[in-house]
């Protein structure tokens, strides 16, 4: 597979790891109208299951084979060669499948789930990908807990499974551990220690666990990592995986840092997606989350409302615009400014002099510390 070294290929696993928060599951159904805007949205990979694991996740992984066009259908596996000839017929619709398998790389996994020995993790990774590789062209490893294995180990292992015939290599930070300056340098390392690198993809697949996710994928990206595996508003297992629409937005804000790196996401769509999967799934995205949380572009305070009337870039480093809002919010409150009343009432249709308005603004300081929240009817209230 050959892989352009320009392109930022976007793997989202809303559907398989997104799906693993309880009480989220979606039907088929479901699944395929978020496939469908995902692919609309221009993402590269839909990992869209674990076909073993339930009849209800074969069948899922079947009909969005059926269902997209464009986009690479994965699957995912254990390290074992039923998973994977089962996820083999779930994908015989796929126009271009991808089976993803791998094994724990870490000391930690080895001895303690495994109960096993460096050298036979080695040898079940190598015979996983030859299998997967037996049914389809393109095959992903995943060394899980690699953010806490041993790097030389990892190095062999990385080596072996693109040997057999791996086309991209998921390096997962999978329990949120690392730091960005440890996982950046662990994939530096894999550039610079694997002699057949240049023949797969690296990837960073980063979990939440300490707030780390995106700034993990991003040091990755920096390190040479060309895929990143996210999910809509950020949702997955325990603390979630990195968020699809912060990796986009960083690169698309800090353009400049990342010299010729392109993808093919439309951030323009991300407010829709992010409200469909938090609706489809029953989970609410908190009102401070980065880029669709619905605080996101509101501006509470007098000074940020005065500054951002003034010339918007003073508190604004993205339009909403281009994320799919029509506008940011300048939110009254007991801390808004004249500035912010003025802008309100103008938009009313009210003109006021220096005077009116101060006195206005009296009455509507009252009202703002009684009231949480001031709405247009209030305004005009206190306008008459």
């Amino acid at each position: 597979m050959l892989h352009d070294p320009n392109h930022l290929y976007i793997f989202d696993t809303t559907l398989r790891d997104g799906e693993q928060v309880p009480g989220c599951q979606l039907t088929t159904p479901e699944k395929i109208e978020i496939a469908r805007d995902l692919e609309t949205l221009g993402v590269d990979i839909i990992e869209a299951g674990f076909p073993v694991s339930s009849p209800g996740d074969f069948q899922s992984v079947v009909e969005l084979s059926k269902a997209v066009d464009n986009v690479i259908i994965c699957a995912l596996t254990r390290a074992n060669e039923n998973d994977i000839t089962v996820a083999a017929e779930a994908l015989k619709y796929a126009k271009r499948p991808r089976i993803h398998t791998g094994i724990g790389s870490s000391d930690m996994h080895i001895k303690y789930k495994f109960n096993s020995t460096r050298e036979e993790i080695l040898n079940r990774a190598v015979a996983a990908v030859k299998h997967a590789k037996s049914f389809v062209e393109d095959v992903e490893f995943y060394a899980e807990d690699a953010g806490r294995a041993d790097l030389p180990y990892l190095a062999q292992m990385v080596e072996a499974v693109i040997a057999a015939g791996a086309t991209v290599v998921n390096v997962p930070d999978t329990n949120g551990y690392c730091l960005p300056d440890q996982y950046g340098s662990k994939i530096k390392y894999l550039t610079e220690h694997v002699k057949n690198i240049d023949q797969a993809i690296i990837s960073a697949h980063c979990h939440n666990d300490l707030g780390l996710a995106t700034a993990n994928s991003i040091a990755a990206i920096q390190n040479g990592a060309r895929q990143v595996e996210c999910t809509i508003n950020g949702i997955g297992e325990r603390a979630g995986n990195t968020s699809l629409e912060e990796v986009a937005m960083i690169l698309k804000v800090h353009a400049a840092h990342f010299p010729g790196l392109t993808s093919n996401i439309n951030s323009k769509l991300f407010t829709a997606i992010s409200q469909k999967v938090s609706s489809m799934m029953r989970m609410p995205v908190q009102p401070n989350k980065a880029i669709v949380g619905k605080n996101a572009f509101a501006h509470s305070s007098g000074i940020h409302q005065d500054g951002f009337l003034k010339h918007r870039e003073n508190y604004e480093i993205i339009r909403p615009e281009d994320v799919g809002l029509n506008e940011a919010g300048i939110i009254l409150t007991a801390r808004s400014g004249r500035h912010a009343l003025k802008h309100h009432l103008e938009r009313l249709g009210y003109t006021m002099d220096k005077d009116a308005l101060a006195a206005t603004y009296e009455r509507f300081l009252v009202l703002a510390d009684a009231k949480k929240d001031i709405v247009d009817e209030d305004l005009l209230t206190l306008v008459k």
